[in-house]
Parts: C-alpha cells; structure tokens; sequence
C-alpha cells in the first residue's frame, strides 16, 4: 500500500508538472497570436474615430492607438484620420467613412504570408502603398459596394457616393452617386461582374453600378479630400470640389465603450 501510495503522488507531481507547462504554453501563443493581429496605428486625427472590434466592443481613438485586424473604422462628421500599418503602408480617411480591415498580415521575413484585405462600406479615403504592395501587389484588395481595387504600387484617392444618402455639397456640382476614383501615382486595377479596367496615374474613374463596368472620366469630377495640412498632404490631396480642412485635434487615451 505505501509503495502504491508513493506511485500515485509521483504520478500526480507530473501530471501537475505537465498542467503548468501546457498553460505556460498557451500564454505565450496567446500572448503571441494576440500581437500578431496588430496591423498599425493611428498616425494623425483631426477629430473624433471610433473603432468596432470584433468582439462588439467600441473604442474612440486616439494619435497612436492600435489598429487590429477585423476593426471597423469609423470617422465622425469633421474627421481626417490617417492610418499608418506596420508595412508602411498609409490610408488616410475621409469624414463620415466606415472603413474595415477585413484581414492584414505582414511579417518582413514572411513574404508568403502577406495578406491586406480591406472594405470601404462608405465614404472616401486615399491609400499609399507600403512595402507589402511593392513585393506582392496581388495580395491587396479594397472592396467597395460597386468594385473591387487591386493596386500596382499605387497612391490613390477613392470616394463612395451612396444614392440614398444627403450629399455635403448638393447642386449641379454634386457627384452623381456610384464609386469616384483618382489616381495619382502607379496604377489600379478596379473589377466588378461587369468588367475589369486599369487606371494609371493621373486619371480619373467611375463605377455607377455593382454590374456596370468602370470607365475613365476625363477629367476631376470634384472628388472630395482636403485633410489638414498638419497630415503632411500627399498627392490627390485638394482636390476640386473638396471642402476645407479643420484643425487637427488628438486625444491622449483610449476610451472602451460597452
């Protein structure tokens, strides 16, 4: 019996033993998959960003808050925010845009596991390409509500124009509702059921429907996007039509809501 006795709590010191290293283990693989879903951070605000996560949750943002995979961004009335990812990589926001990160995976020793899947639900942004798009443009996408962007080592502006919504600036100049595109340097690449078209620097784009195919306008039809100066404006910036620039504002937390 003592012989059994001393079996059975040795037999129990390892199974302990094992216990702890296997919920070390987790730890660290949570520890590590939980910072691998960090795809950037706010770089510049000019007001208030909210961020849905995945969870449900909703934060406000702040300069130099963390960005995840799977958030969906989105930008107040008056707010430019400009996002900068871990490739370099930079969108830069609209006011009144939701934008997603659908999925972003970027590790500079692991060119096969690059992945930037984003979704543009409403509004405008402009997007300049980082490292990612210069080794391997394939793996980004930016789906809209009309098409599909590819890029080809692109800076570009893309503005979406709901047919139901209120436009900020209504008359003869307004932008006929559909997806407006510009493209500044590099090229696109847009597709939908109804075609596939490439875009090159300096022209501009249409897509009036999610079964019409896209076409070249020739000339700015009045695409909005004029953030502040303080973002240091890249091309396609003030472009015709956009409306003034507010000052730049920055909170120094984060604010969780439940």
């Amino acid at each position: 019996m003592k012989n059994q006795q001393q079996k059975c709590t040795a037999t129990k010191g390892i199974a302990g033993a094992w216990s702890a290293l296997l919920f070390a283990a987790l730890l660290v693989f949570g520890n590590a998959a939980w910072a691998a879903q960090v795809a950037g951070r706010v770089e510049r605000l000019s007001g208030p960003l909210m961020a849905k996560k995945a969870d449900g949750s909703v934060k406000v943002l702040a300069v130099k808050s963390e960005i995840e995979s799977g958030d969906t961004l989105v930008s107040e009335k008056n707010t430019y925010a400009q996002i900068k990812f871990i490739d370099n990589s930079e969108i830069t926001l609209r006011p009144g845009t939701t934008f997603k990160v659908e999925n972003f995976a970027y590790d500079e020793g692991r060119p096969e596991g690059d992945q930037a899947s984003f979704n543009l639900v409403k509004g405008g942004l402009r997007s300049i390409t980082g490292l990612m798009g210069k080794r391997n443009k394939e793996k980004f996408s930016l789906k809209t509500p009309n098409a599909t962007i590819g890029i080809r080592g692109t800076t570009f502006i893309v503005q979406w124009v709901d047919a139901t919504a209120p436009q900020a600036t209504p008359g003869p100049s307004a932008l006929p509702p559909g997806l407006h595109l510009s493209v500044s340097d590099g090229a696109i690449v847009v597709s939908n059921p109804g075609g596939s078209l490439g875009f090159a620097a300096g022209q501009f784009g249409y897509v009036p429907g999610p079964t019409q195919p896209p076409v070249i306008v020739p000339t700015n039809p009045g695409i909005q996007f004029t953030p502040p100066p303080a973002f240091g404006n890249g091309p396609g910036a003030g472009t015709e039509g956009a409306p003034g620039g507010v000052p730049p504002k920055s909170a120094q937390v984060d604010c969780e809501v439940r």
